[in-house]
């Protein structure tokens, strides 16, 4: 283990002192300081291991060799500008076109995902020459101001919501307006979109994009119905705007089955932007934009040209280069479909036994767990999902994470090698503190209320 410069008190207390405070730690009431991984393991300053389940920005694992190499042999060699012509950049626009539909086949490289999300609201207003667009219920975009604008993540806790913003209802088929139970919940959904539009075109104002994850995260892990995003597509290119798959958080195989969570909807399902970032550089910041030899052709005729210092430089595509590779090698898509449906099993035979457990949904590795007080009436059990979390990461060195509107839902999105073993381990400890915490004690305090309710009044935790 390398040398701290030094002590954890110490490093919290610099860090309290010089970053700003809304740059929230993991776990801010005692955070864990982390000076090495590698794979789908975190090591502290003592050397004790951590279980990662929260690292879907380090895709292929921390520290994979062969990314390291790719990345030093090419730093060693040349970094440069990227307005230098260089094989990097085009070999990796190549390799990423093959794994998309033909249609989309410009590229536009850019150093974070939020970077993407801004530029294809540029691509997307230049092409339409309309303002308005229309995003999901609680979806998050991105930190710049354009992309806060159109996340109600965020603006809901700052300025609102601007006139040009539109926000439709977060297809959510366990407490969303349609459930499980509808005949046809993606249909209906997108008609929710439809109405939508039908409102904003009354109003005199025209439709640019649609953006939408193509597995609402920060929503709560969700799995978008059948035939949803076929159907928006529709009803916004009627009205003259552009369908925008924001992959940031889902690309590159993450749902095992599809390269592309977008490619989920069917194989007749083409957006007309795709935004990629976190998993693309295996944690170095490289993010992209693919789009239609239409769309940018109308972005360049503005006549403004676009360049990005860093974006698409040598290194970064040296990296998404050996990134790709990794996932091939290593069949990382088969070993998500793998692990992925086994974590899911095994978290539905927990849910048979712990009643606080009101929905398990997911596909790939990217799953949620989600907890309510009351089944009926899916009350959320954020105090008891933030309890579990804390668990977790004090007795059996798991990190995992909460999301969702009422933060209720355990998110599990670890990186791409992680195992069968790692599966088995997470649910067996989730069972056992579910087993220890959830006794009928609690229901002894007042006998109105069940005992998941008096547990979010025993454990108000923050994480």
């Amino acid at each position: 283990m390398a040398e701290e410069r030094f002590s954890k008190q110490e490093t919290l207390e610099m860090r309290q002192r010089l970053i700003g405070q809304s740059c929230r730690l993991f776990y801010s009431e005692d955070p864990v300081k982390i000076v090495k991984a590698r794979g789908q393991y975190l090591f502290d300053e003592n050397g004790k291991r951590y279980l990662d389940c929260i690292s879907n920005v380090q895709h292929v694992g921390h520290c994979h060799p062969a990314i390291t190499k790719a990345a030093t042999a090419q730093m060693d060699l040349l970094n440069a500008n990227s307005r230098f012509l260089h094989d990097n950049i085009v070999l990796y626009a190549d390799r990423l076109a093959a794994t998309l539909p033909k249609k989309l086949s410009v590229f536009y490289f850019v150093n974070s995902g939020s970077e993407a999300n801004d530029l294809a609201l540029r691509l997307a207003e230049q092409y339409t020459q309309h303002e308005d667009v229309i995003v999901l219920d609680h979806a998050y975009h991105g930190h710049l101001k354009s992309l806060i604008d159109i996340s109600p993540y965020k603006f809901r806790k700052l300025a609102g919501q601007k006139e040009w913003v539109h926000v439709a209802p977060l297809p959510d088929t366990y407490r969303g307006i349609y459930r499980e139970d509808h005949p046809n919940p993606g249909q209906a959904y997108a008609d929710t979109v439809k109405d939508l539009i039908e409102e904003i075109i009354r109003k005199g104002r025209k439709i640019a994009a649609f953006f939408a994850e193509s597995l609402p995260s920060v929503g709560g892990q969700i799995i978008l119905p059948q035939g949803y995003s076929s159907k928006v597509a529709e009803y916004v290119r009627s009205a003259g705007g552009l369908f925008v798959a924001d992959e940031i958080q889902t690309g590159f195989g993450r749902a095992g089955t599809h390269f592309w969570a977008f490619q989920l909807q069917g194989e007749d399902f083409c957006p007309d932007i795709v935004t990629m970032g976190k998993p693309m550089g295996n944690g170095h910041p490289l993010a992209c934009v693919a789009t239609t030899v239409e769309i940018a052709g109308a972005f360049t005729a503005n006549g403004v040209e676009y360049f990005n210092t860093f974006g698409g430089n040598p290194v970064s595509c040296a990296i998404g280069l050996a990134v790709l590779d990794v996932i091939e090698k290593e069949d990382l898509r088969g070993n998500a479909i793998r692990v992925g449906t086994h974590l899911i099993d095994l978290l539905k035979k927990l849910q048979e036994k712990h009643e606080i457990i009101g929905d398990v949904r997911g596909i790939g590795l990217f799953v949620g767990l989600e907890l309510v007080t009351d089944r009926q009436n899916k009350t959320p059990g954020t105090k008891t999902a933030a309890w579990v979390a804390k668990r977790l990461k004090e007795e059996d060195q798991i990190c995992v994470s909460t999301d969702g509107p009422w933060e209720s839902v355990l998110k599990f999105k670890p990186p791409m090698c992680f195992s069968m073993e790692d599966a088995e381990l997470v649910v067996r400890c989730i069972d056992r503190i579910l087993t220890a915490t959830l006794t009928p004690t609690y229901n002894t305090r007042r006998n109105s209320m069940n005992r998941f309710e008096m547990l979010e009044i025993c454990f108000p935790v923050k994480t």
